[in-house]
């Protein structure tokens, strides 16, 4: 039985658990927080930050792991990376992983190598940003240069509302810089899903059509639903697979999973937004597995262990396939989820509530806002679009609105 340290035990890390223990290993997760559901699931549990790396190699080496798993997350990443070098485990080079987790260093590295990038620059004081506002072509987005999950987030037009958007942006950034960047005008479906490399060889990839809010939303830039097969052209899927393996060649990648990030423009230009390096979170893996029968996480956890992945192939999608958060666009106490019948009968084949009756909730600002996740099956591609697209009319998050997000009274 290998010894398998998993970086994290919320819920999002929960399928890499369950995975590593029916393959037969023996799990130990760690991090802050010491309630998080997935510690329940694990042999065992060591209460150490994810992002302290020289508190993770110290457990590390003291428990003589055989391997070491970022799942679903960009912060625990450099940690995963770090540790595993020191100590001699599978792991792809540190400070590639930097990059990938860094947008200022991920978009010098695609200046430097003549990637199609959007005209960037980072800051650590909204003042210099001030400075260099006029640069920049309208509209820009200003993101935390070293967070995931789309907190922070934002595009704006104006000067006047840099300071503000700003400011939240460094909230949500550990290294308390943000990012300006001119904002890419998208072509078809912003490009999401899961990808795999054996050596640096991009050996499989489930691009997918993501889905944002359609309604005025605190954050329009969160995904809430990722869907398969991908609408862009065989041509275009593969001049995105050679961008993506361009910089994984640049990069050294050795062997394991990415998330994609991708905009196509009205010319065909691919602009990779983000590479993380880890499996995607909201059932990514999970419906990929139903669309292709690939299961990603087994070989991230056979990755994390050296062990060997040859078997892995390019495989189609076969039918119509999404994954879905639930969430509110409200501030408010949970009720219920009302889902209409022909949705819940027809296309919902996983379903998951992350919450319970009466805890409060806030308006989808980023991804940890989700109240849940389901899967979901569909007889057309049409069918699919029209009912992602409006998911809203098929789904409906009961809430009461006279309370306050932190359940203490009427507002």
């Amino acid at each position: 039985m290998k010894k398998i340290l998993i970086l994290g035990g919320s819920h999002s890390q929960i399928p890499a658990i369950k995975t590593a223990k029916e393959m037969g290993h023996y799990v130990i997760t760690c991090d802050y927080l010491e309630n998080n559901p997935g510690h329940q699931l694990a042999h065992e549990y060591h209460n150490v930050s994810t992002t302290d790396k020289e508190a993770v190699l110290s457990l590390a080496k003291s428990l003589k792991v055989d391997g070491i798993v970022c799942y679903a997350t960009d912060s625990s990443a450099p940690t995963a990376a770090y540790v595993s070098e020191r100590l001699g485990l599978p792991t792809h080079p540190y400070k590639s992983i930097e990059i990938l987790t860094n947008k200022e260093l991920f978009r010098d590295f695609q200046r430097k190598h003549n990637f199609h990038v959007p005209k960037a620059k980072g800051y650590e004081t909204i003042e210099d940003a001030y400075s260099d506002f006029n640069n920049f072509k309208m509209p820009v987005m200003i993101k935390p240069v070293d967070s995931s999950g789309s907190r922070g987030v934002a595009k704006i037009n104006r000067i006047e509302e840099l300071k503000g958007k700003a400011e939240n942006a460094l909230r949500f950034s550990n290294v308390r810089r943000f990012i300006i960047e001119e904002y890419i005008e998208n072509s078809g479906y912003h490009v999401g899903g899961d990808g795999f490399s054996i050596d640096g060889r991009l050996i499989f990839r489930a691009f997918c059509n993501e889905h944002f809010p359609s309604n005025e939303s605190s954050n329009p830039f969160v995904p809430i639903g990722s869907s398969w097969p991908c609408t862009m052209s065989e041509s275009i899927q593969t001049k995105i697979h050679d961008e993506v393996q361009r910089i994984l060649r640049l990069l050294n990648m050795k062997t394991g999973s990415y998330n994609f990030d991708i905009r196509v423009d009205d010319k065909e230009n691919i602009y990779i937004i983000e590479i993380g390096p880890r499996n995607g979170g909201d059932l990514l893996p999970e419906a990929i597995n139903y669309a292709t029968g690939i299961n990603l996480i087994e070989y991230t956890i056979k990755a994390s262990l050296g062990e060997d992945c040859n078997d892995l192939l390019m495989a189609p999608t076969e039918g119509y396939w999404s994954s879905y958060i639930l969430n509110s666009q409200k501030d408010g106490v949970f009720k219920e989820v009302e889902i209409k019948k022909e949705l819940q009968e027809l296309n919902i084949v996983e379903e998951e509530l992350l919450i319970n009756v009466g805890e409060s909730i806030t308006a989808l600002s980023g991804a940890n806002d989700k109240i849940g996740t389901i899967i979901l099956k569909f007889a057309s591609m049409d069918e699919m679009l029209e009912k992602m697209e409006n998911m809203e009319d098929w789904v409906n998050i009961i809430i009461d609105e006279s309370y306050s997000p932190n359940g203490l009274g009427v507002k």
